[in-house]
């Protein structure tokens, strides 16, 4: 009575946009860490050259292409190869072009990096899941 009730408290069950996005850079500093020229500290300027996506994408499926040929000189070639693989191997949607990439150079958009990202991460974190109960 009097509007004097207890404040709405969010259920400790749903995450804050922040925390997602503190979860995914976390799960994807831990995939791509033993990785030469990775350095995931954002979602910009550590996607620039495309050697994080192809770190991730190389750290569920080590087969499809050798990455100590990679080189952070070659983005046009990283960016293609890892969006190619995510869409084929793990069926995540091509959320990011690579024409894009390149002319948004060092810094390109954390919103868009995000949420390629966080699609891969579900796809992958899927395929993970499955992977293990046939297992």
């Amino acid at each position: 009575p009097g509007g004097q009730g207890t404040p709405l408290q969010r259920s400790a069950s749903v995450m804050s946009p922040g925390n997602v996005m503190q979860l995914t850079l976390e799960w994807c500093k831990t995939r791509t860490e033993n990785y030469a020229n990775v350095s995931v500290r954002n979602f910009s300027s550590s996607w620039c050259d495309g050697m994080a996506f192809c770190a991730l994408v190389h750290s569920y499926f080590p087969e499809a292409f050798d990455f100590a040929e990679l080189s952070p000189q070659n983005p046009r070639h990283n960016f293609q190869l890892a969006f190619t693989c995510a869409e084929r191997l793990a069926h995540c949607d091509p959320l990011l072009d690579v024409e894009d990439m390149i002319i948004m150079g060092n810094r390109p958009d954390s919103k868009c990096v995000f949420t390629y990202v966080q699609s891969l991460f579900n796809r992958l974190r899927r395929l993970e899941l499955l992977t293990r109960s046939v297992n």
